[in-house]
This record gives structure tokens, sequence and C-alpha cells, in this order.
């Protein structure tokens, strides 16, 4: 219906008030044309539903449906590809390459100072170290609930540590009966029965903490996951430094037992031979990134979405 003054006597349609000539209200103020053309516009326009509508061409709501449905979908590939990129592979993955043990002998190397975070660290070569073997189990030294190596300790050298194994413990299965876990600065085996115990040699196991001064091999270590095959040269070294009373040794033996029993080397070479999970380990970054992009980008589609409600 179109709202119109009446030409004698005319009052306002929205107050009832008398009015003169005039192009707005005596008494609210509206301005007439104004709310003619929107009763007009009313009266032509056809009966929407009531909720919301869009305003634009641009889906917001299919693409916030499918930006959930791409969440869901994430979260549970990445809880599926997180328990399976640290599984163990069989015996047969890694049958092409020899595990044999460790390989150490005397080195020319003298004691030498190194600075690292304003730290300066003397570190003593003992012996000259390479090895070959599985990767089981590791420790992050930056691991946000490790207290020691960098607050206590303030190590900044002992980037990482792994549990290796090799010889028959990989040749004969074994592993795969077991489940293994480090700790702050221990590698712990875990078996299932007596028989189990009997097959496995501690002889064959050896928890290192790795010295990293090279940038490139820092990034070959932050590359590392369980199950790989890796190789490492390096020298057996004790080290220290001059913030407190800080030290630590190494062994120079692979059956000793108890503190003390681990090896520390300070690393020169390090490559990983062969990966155990590559699919899963990138399908576990693609899940990553799919959550992550999918949580920022479902509420800025909702915030960002122009709608608006109808009566």
């Amino acid at each position: 219906m179109r709202l119109e003054l009446e030409e004698n006597g005319s009052t306002c349609p929205k107050c009832g008030a008398p009015q003169q000539n005039g192009i707005s209200c005596i008494r609210c103020g509206i301005v007439f044309h104004k709310i003619s053309g929107t009763a007009a516009r009313s009266t032509n326009s056809p009966v929407q539903s009531p909720g919301y509508r869009s305003e634009h061409n641009l889906p917001f709501a299919t693409l916030i449906r499918l930006s959930q449905l791409i969440l869901l979908c994430s979260l549970f590939l990445l809880v599926l590809s997180y328990h399976y990129q640290d599984v163990l592979p069989p015996a047969d993955f890694y049958a092409d390459v020899e595990l044999s043990d460790p390989v150490q002998s005397k080195t020319s190397l003298a004691p030498f100072k190194v600075r690292s975070s304003d730290i300066i660290y003397t570190i003593t070569p003992i012996q000259n170290y390479r090895l070959q073997g599985v990767v089981v189990s590791y420790h992050n030294s930056d691991a946000w609930w490790d207290i020691y190596h960098h607050r206590s300790w303030q190590d900044f050298i002992n980037i990482k540590d792994i549990c290796v194994i090799w010889g028959e413990n990989v040749s004969s299965g074994i592993y795969l009966n077991m489940a293994f876990k480090n700790s702050t600065w221990t590698c712990w085996a875990y078996w299932p029965d007596t028989e189990t115990a009997r097959r496995f040699s501690m002889h064959q196991l050896s928890n290192n903490h790795l010295l990293v001064l090279d940038e490139n091999i820092r990034e070959k270590l932050d590359q590392v996951e369980i199950g790989d095959l890796i190789r490492l040269s390096g020298v057996l070294a004790s080290y220290s430094h001059s913030n407190g009373q800080f030290y630590r040794g190494t062994s120079t033996s692979r059956t000793d037992t108890g503190n003390g029993a681990c090896e520390t080397i300070l690393l020169t070479e390090f490559d990983i031979v062969k990966s155990a999970n590559p699919g899963w380990q990138r399908l576990n970054t693609v899940a990553w990134w799919l959550c992550a992009v999918s949580l920022i980008l479902i509420p800025v589609l909702i915030v960002r979405a122009p709608v608006r409600w109808s009566d």
C-alpha cells in the first residue's frame, strides 16, 4: 500500500499529527517521500521466508559447511597418521642393510672450546665412533616438559637423544614385541614376557646424547622419526661449560648399564638412510595444515558472511 498525504487536512502517516504543506512531519520529523518510497518497495517485494539471507552471490553457508567437513576429516586423519607414523616396520624392511656393532677407534682430536647461546663449552674427544641402526625412540631436548637441559643444566648443544638398536635385535624382529620410550636422559625398553627378554640383547641397544654444532646436521636430526634407519659418525666425548658445575661424560662400552651407560657423541656426519613411514608422516603434516586452516577459516567466514535477518 502506498502511503500518501491527504491533500486537505493532511496527517502524518507515522504519528498521525495534523500537517501543513511541507516535506517533513512537524512532530516526529520523518521525511514523507522516504517513508512513502519504503512502503512502496515493501509492497512490491516478494515475500521472504523467515531466517537469514545473503545479499552477495558468494555461497558463504556452503563454504562454512565445507570448512567444517574438512576440519572433521583432518582431525580424523591427524589421529590416524599420528599413530601409524610411529609404527616400527617389520624386520625385512632393513634386510638389505648390514646392521653390525658400532665401530670406535682412537682419536687424535684435542680438547677444544665452543660458544653456544653465550655459554662456553669445553669438549673433550675420547674416541672416534660410527653407528648404523634403527631408531626406536627419541627425545628432543627443547620439549616443553624437559626442565633439565635448558633451564637447569643450560645445555644447548645436546639437542636430541636417540635410542638405537642393531644386529640380531633387528634381524630377529623381536623388537616388534616390545615398546620403547625416551625420558629426559634415559631410554626404556619394555617386554611382555621373559622369553622376549631373553631374546632381546641390551648390548645391541644404545641411548645416544647427540651434540650438534653444525646447522645442516641439526636440520637432518629434526627430520628423524621412529623406525628410521640412520647412520652417524663423530667422536665419543665428555663436555662441560662455564656456567656452574655442569659436566657430562660418555660410555665407551656397549655392555655397561645404569647411570653413565649412554654414549655422548659429537656429530660430524648424520644421515637418514631409510625413512620408515614417509607416507604417514606426509599425511600427518597435511592433516595438521588442513586442521589449522579450517580452524581459522570457519570463524572468518561466519564473521564476514554478509547476512541479515528478514521478517
